[in-house]
């Protein structure tokens, strides 16, 4: 075990002799189509119904299915690194056990605190989202008026985002592959949905609506963002942000990318899968395909069929566009309900993914003894029980009774920190352990991981100063409660401590 105190690094030997304790071993039963399902059902959200429309009208105009494309290029690099780590050390944990391995405990506590945070306050936000939905649903069968919030004593309950927490839960609790399972049949709802609303747009396109395919430059977009609410890179460089042009369309780049935040979980369950070797690359990089097309298909119809201008937050209610607007535009408000059923089902799954990706976090975690190791065991079914009902009960305080909303960019600071550090530890372990068998090897290293680091770096900057700040006071706790309580607890530390004192004695 090579170093000591922060910088022991974990063996890839012993993790995955880990995987094999009893009383904290996972069922291997999932295969490649299983983890692209859980791809797919994470990535596709409410994001493709929002985000496409209001993005073409505010940044890119038409040329926002190259924002999209240039998004799954960077994602793609990550992807690769992604693929080469999970496929050599199949197991549970992601990003968090990847760095334990190559950076050492400190750091691998650092991620895994972390994803914590990017996964949970994604699901809670998530979840509040889908109670949203529900609600314009609900309103269509039982009429206006329908609400799935209401106060007591002041305080804001949202019961409609307690009932998902809740019963996604108690899924995931009784077996990953049910979870797949039902996955899969929400999944297939929604990706309908899309092909519905591919097709049934194509016969409004206009061909006059794509020109110009880049609309000239202009002062635009989150100019009028000043303070905390700028982003990093516009501190940095004493100006504002610009919309439209090239830079709109990079820019617009930057926003749809966490359109693809989730894919990475896909890793976290690489050691409940038969054969992972190959079935994780294969999950990784067949979702990451799908939801790339489905993505571009739609942005080309929505510019197709409206005029961007009229897709702009500013323009008519000055509410933000979403799909549903488009259609509105062309006299087809029908196609409303259709679209909010669903992304209603896309939320479904992403709230689900979501908490399996935090569950398997803090299981990984509690294994190593970084947190309490009751959390590891595994029941009957082979999940982790305990680490689940933490995880359920903490998303449905978050989404029942707090703005979880509020936070929500600091889900993308913290995929981003991820996936640079998989990215410089697929380098890092080419060169310590260059005698690993890699199922999937990363092409063109250094390139290709370097590129993905700038890539990362580059979207990390488009993020305000708010989301930077509240990100650094959450890596601060998180520090001191590895001092105060990991680093003693660390089953690792232990070890070594028993060698030193074996070594002494002799």
């Amino acid at each position: 075990m090579p170093g000591n105190g922060l910088w022991r690094t974990k063996s890839i030997e012993q993790s995955i002799a880990d995987t094999d304790e009893p009383g904290t071993r996972l069922r291997r039963n999932l295969s490649a189509w299983d983890l692209t399902v859980f791809g797919v059902a994470v990535v596709i959200g409410a994001g493709i119904f929002t985000l496409t429309a209001r993005t073409a009208g505010d940044y890119a105009g038409p040329s926002v299915s190259l924002s999209f494309v240039f998004a799954a290029i960077a994602c793609a690099l990550a992807a690769l690194c992604y693929a080469e780590f999970a496929s050599t050390v199949p197991v549970a944990g992601s990003a968090y056990t990847f760095s334990y391995a190559t950076f050492g405990e400190f750091m691998a506590w650092i991620i895994g605190w972390d994803l914590i945070l990017e996964l949970a306050v994604g699901a809670a936000a998530v979840s509040k989202g889908w109670s949203a939905y529900l609600e314009t649903v609900l309103s269509y069968i039982f009429g206006k008026g329908t609400k799935t919030t209401f106060e007591i004593g002041g305080l804001p309950v949202d019961w409609g985002a307690l009932i998902v927490v809740l019963v996604l839960a108690t899924l995931l609790a009784l077996g990953t592959k049910l979870s797949s399972r039902f996955s899969m049949v929400i999944t297939g709802i929604k990706v309908a949905v899309v092909l519905f609303v591919i097709v049934l747009g194509i016969f409004y396109i206009k061909g006059s609506n794509y020109s110009p395919f880049i609309p000239d430059a202009q002062t635009g977009g989150d100019s009028s963002a000043t303070g905390v609410d700028q982003s990093l890179f516009s501190v940095f460089a004493g100006s504002s942000s610009s919309s439209f042009g090239v830079f709109g369309l990079l820019a617009a780049a930057s926003l749809v990318f966490f359109a693809f935040i989730g894919f990475d979980i896909v890793a976290t369950t690489a050691e409940e899968t038969r054969n992972p070797q190959k079935a994780v690359p294969r999950g990784i990089f067949g979702s990451l395909a799908i939801v790339t097309v489905l993505y571009v298909a739609v942005s080309l119809v929505v510019v197709g069929m409206v005029n961007y201008k009229d897709l702009a937050t500013s323009a008519g209610d000055g509410g933000k566009k979403t799909l549903a607007s488009a259609f509105a535009v062309n006299g087809v408000d029908w196609a409303a309900n259709i679209i909010s059923v669903g992304a209603l089902a896309g939320l479904t799954t992403v709230v689900m993914v979501l908490m399996l990706g935090q569950i398997r976090i803090i299981f990984a975690m509690s294994r190593d003894g970084l947190m309490p190791r009751s959390l590891a065991k595994t029941g009957a079914n082979g999940t982790p029980k305990r680490a689940t009902i933490v995880v359920g009960g903490l998303v449905a305080v978050a989404a029942t009774f707090f703005p979880a909303d509020k936070l929500e960019e600091m889900v993308n600071v913290g995929t981003l920190f991820a996936f640079i550090l998989v990215s410089a530890g697929v380098m890092v372990l080419r060169k310590t352990r260059p005698d690993l068998p890699r199922a999937f090897r990363v092409p063109w290293v250094p390139l290709i991981p370097i590129l993905a680091i700038l890539a990362c770096l580059w979207l990390m900057l488009n993020l305000t100063v708010l989301t930077w700040l509240r990100f650094i006071a959450w890596m601060v706790l998180g520090v001191l409660i590895y001092f105060v309580y990991s680093r003693r607890h660390s089953l690792l530390g232990k070890k070594n401590k028993e060698e030193n004192a074996e070594s002494v004695s002799d």
